[in-house]
């Protein structure tokens, strides 16, 4: 099974450009790292203490991703889809049932963390590199819609996000054994997708 790794800061089109690939090509599978986040009283609580908790490592639930990604990576297979609700801190499951799954994507913020704890397997690591003005318009439309916040909140958390993100990241931080892409605005996407897939 081929992997695709798709990573960036908020707002960049990670979960635009999974679901190009996914409907362009129907045998796919993305796992978004957006619905593992921790649930429960903890999750609310360090949520309200800690600035920038939901881009930062604590918040992601490392074991039950990894859980999902090997069963899918293993068996070929896809039996749910997991949801978070950003306002109520807990996951929704979604029995979805996919199968001959010839590629997985995963996607998000902890994409790039994820790729590194893998040891032999080859995969394509795409590095999403857009403005930072386009990727705060995106994710103040969407924490509006989505996750209940107001304009000035998700302006903050945005800008927060944004920091942590480049801080934990350096340019190259990924893997010798993969095939890296950096997708700007004027990136073929087709001529890549033809390498890939």
């Amino acid at each position: 099974m081929k992997l695709i790794f798709i990573s960036g800061p908020s707002g960049s089109g990670k979960t635009t450009l999974s679901n190009q690939i996914i409907k362009k090509f129907k045998n796919g599978f993305v796992l978004s790292t957006d619905n593992y986040y921790k649930t429960g009283i903890i999750s609310k609580l360090l949520s309200k203490f800690i600035e920038g908790f939901f881009d930062r490592r604590i918040s992601f639930n490392f074991k039950l991703f990894k859980k999902d990604f090997d069963y899918i990576y293993k068996n070929g297979i896809a039996i749910m889809d997991r949801y978070y609700d950003f306002e109520k801190k807990t996951i929704e499951i979604f029995l979805k049932e996919k199968n001959n799954i010839s590629f997985l994507i995963v996607e998000g913020i902890f994409a790039k963390e994820f790729s590194n704890t893998l040891n032999n397997q080859n995969y394509y690591f795409l590095e999403m590199k857009t403005k930072k003005n386009e990727c705060l318009k995106r994710v103040v439309q969407r924490d509006l819609k989505e996750r209940g916040k107001d304009k000035k909140k998700a302006e903050n958390d945005f800008l927060k996000s944004w920091d942590i993100y480049y801080k934990k990241f350096k340019p190259n931080n990924v893997k010798n054994n993969t095939n890296k892409f950096i997708i700007r605005k004027n990136t073929d996407i087709e001529n890549i997708l033809k390498k890939i897939i």
